[in-house]
């Protein structure tokens, strides 16, 4: 037996309010490199369900910067580390290097791929430039009194370098080794977000909070001029060149999009995204870049929500729009409509999406959904197509899985949920307290146990509620209540997760401690407890198809997959979701595995030669 990893639905970049992301695109146009959490994603620009995950970092990753060869990236993270890895091969770190004490902003490489200056937040010093293979120093970086946001250099020689950050200052490097040739302090009236030379080397731009454009002689940096005054009502985030050098791409927290001509002096294009009102701030562009070496004048732009926007010149709306989840993932399910398979999943931001399994694509539930973490989601088994999710705001809510959005209004908890569950047409609800009972969204009546909740689990009218001492109580379930069955000890510890078989002649139960346990719900006698390698927390299990396997995720970011009949014969999947895996589920009608995780990201597995 074997399982191996089939693809990777990646998490979207992370975002921060009133601060650029940096997007990064290979010389080909083919993969775009991003930040998100602790990782750093190479994303296929055509199938976006395509992607690469980079778990090096130790701290919270900030930018990733392909190499212009294309063989490398270098990234950075929130401690100051810059890590170069292999891009085309095994992904192997390649060197290690502290540039400053805090954070870093941008990064940038040379013509020859040689070279790196690496710029963000210090103490001592704001940047550094270094070798990418040995970290020697190659230069200087000096002139600003606060933190760099941006980094560029010319890819031609003589080789010039720019720097530009809080003190609304830009500084001008020759080199190599880069030298501080000149500061440029009197243009920018705030903070400088962005800069960027034109690929041809005749032209700098730097953009920023004052919601200007300068324009500078690439060579020299005498200052060629401002343009587009006015135009962007927001702070401008980031700017991007067309390979061809004769225009560039603004993206503006006025959730607009601009092209300039640079000859002209103005703009030739502008898309506004998203709508006005309350919602309004997601949609503020944070990154922009325009990925070289496509026939298509492609660009993809950063809302703060995390969507990537694929923006093609002359056309007026996007041509897609690439959603996912900007943190952890906190809950699975899954369902089957009109022949459909999809997983749903929901996150700590409060994030409810549905990933359609065939194409690997994600879209956000829409709606007022909830505002924080989401900790439970549930299908019922009818059919009705309905999702529900409870979250931390203490509410039920119901999902119209059809059009994908919210129904309407929430339903007040009693308490903070635990987790969700459905039978047929029944939704149970877990509190510390009690098991609420729900159907078509309203509340028909609740079950008080002698133990704190930790859990609950339902297929078709039997559920079981898993206590703080270890307890499961197996019930049947009515539209209203539920109606002890069977009592059973399962564990020493807290039980912490939950599965019926298919036919519900089995509950499989996961513990604090990372045990798995299994026992007939007729009777409640012990069938294993032999499945002990997990070292932590188990939080999700899941059955195949003909209750033969179960899959477990836990806290110590390993997946498991057990055989009923042989107990001691497992397949093991270490590290499979950095920070944790958090669902697993079984694609129906095949032998593959659906993850989530601490990584924001899904996951497909194949698993070959069950027994």
């Amino acid at each position: 037996m074997s399982i191996t990893n089939e693809s990777i639905w990646a998490a979207s970049p992370s975002t921060t309010r009133g601060q650029p992301t940096q997007l990064s695109s290979d010389a080909k146009g083919e993969r775009l490199a991003y930040a998100s959490n602790k990782s750093i994603f190479l994303r296929s620009i055509d199938d976006p369900a395509i992607a690469r995950q980079y778990t090096e970092h130790k701290a919270h990753t900030t930018v990733a910067r392909f190499s212009p060869s294309g063989f490398y990236v270098a990234s950075g993270d929130a401690t100051g580390t810059v890590r170069v890895w292999d891009c085309v091969g095994e992904g192997i770190t390649k060197g290690e290097y502290s540039i400053v004490n805090g954070r870093i902003n941008d990064l940038a490489w040379d013509g020859d791929s040689q070279r790196i200056i690496a710029v963000g937040d210090g103490k001592q010093r704001f940047g550094h430039c270094i070798t990418w293979d040995s970290g020697n120093t190659v230069g200087e970086i000096y002139g600003h009194t606060q933190q760099i946001n941006s980094v560029s250099i010319r890819q031609q020689r003589p080789l010039r370098a720019a720097t530009a950050g809080d003190d609304k200052k830009l500084v001008f490097y020759h080199g190599a080794p880069f030298k501080f040739n000149m500061g440029v302090p009197d243009k920018h009236t705030n903070y400088i977000y962005g800069v960027g030379f034109s690929p041809d080397g005749s032209n700098l731009v730097s953009v920023g909070g004052d919601r200007k454009i300068w324009l500078y002689d690439g060579k020299t940096g005498e200052t060629k001029g401002q343009i587009g005054e006015g135009e962007h009502n927001g702070s401008i985030f980031g700017v991007s060149w067309s390979k061809d050098s004769r225009k560039f791409v603004t993206a503006s927290a006025d959730r607009t999009v601009k092209i300039w001509d640079v000859e002209a002096g103005k703009s030739t294009q502008s898309w506004t995204l998203g709508e006005e009102g309350a919602m309004a701030v997601r949609d503020q562009q944070v990154g922009v870049v325009w990925p070289p070496g496509r026939s298509d004048n492609l660009l993809i732009s950063l809302s703060l929500s995390g969507d990537l926007n694929y923006l093609v010149e002359g056309t007026p709306k996007p041509r897609q729009v690439v959603q996912g989840h900007q943190k952890s993932i906190t809950s699975m399910n899954q369902s089957i409509l009109d022949n459909k398979e999809t997983l749903w999943t929901g996150s700590f931001e409060g994030r409810v999406c549905s990933w359609d399994v065939g194409s690997g694509t994600a879209g956000e539930i829409e709606g007022e959904g909830h505002p924080g973490y989401i900790a439970g989601l549930a299908t019922t088994s009818e059919g009705t197509g309905r999702i529900y999710s409870v979250g931390w705001d203490d509410t039920i809510r119901s999902i119209d899985a059809a059009a994908k959005t919210y129904t309407g209004s929430s339903t007040k908890l009693t308490g903070q949920p635990k987790g969700a569950a459905a039978g047929d047409s029944t939704v149970l609800v877990a509190a510390a307290e009690a098991v609420e009972i729900f159907q078509d969204g309203k509340k028909t009546g609740e079950y008080k146990t002698k133990f704190p909740v930790t859990n609950v689990a339902a297929h078709g009218t039997v559920a079981a509620v898993g206590g703080e001492d270890g307890s499961v109580q197996i019930c049947s379930v009515s539209s209203s209540s539920l109606s002890p069955q069977t009592d059973i000890k399962a564990s020493r510890n807290q039980v912490s997760t939950l599965a019926f078989s298919p036919d519900t002649s089995l509950l499989a139960v996961g513990d604090q401690k990372g045990r798995v346990l299994v026992f007939k719900v007729a009777d409640g006698s012990l069938v294993t407890d032999r499945w002990t390698a997990h070292t932590a927390r188990i939080t999700s299990l899941a059955w195949n198809k003909d209750g033969t396997h179960v899959v477990s995720g836990s806290v110590d970011t390993n997946i498991f997959v057990w055989s009923l009949a042989n107990p001691g014969d497992w397949l093991e999947l270490t590290n499979a979701h950095k920070e944790g895996v958090n669902g697993v589920a079984w694609i129906a009608g095949s032998s593959k595995i659906a993850s989530a995780g601490a990584d924001a990201a899904v996951k497909v597995w194949k698993v070959e030669g069950l027994k």
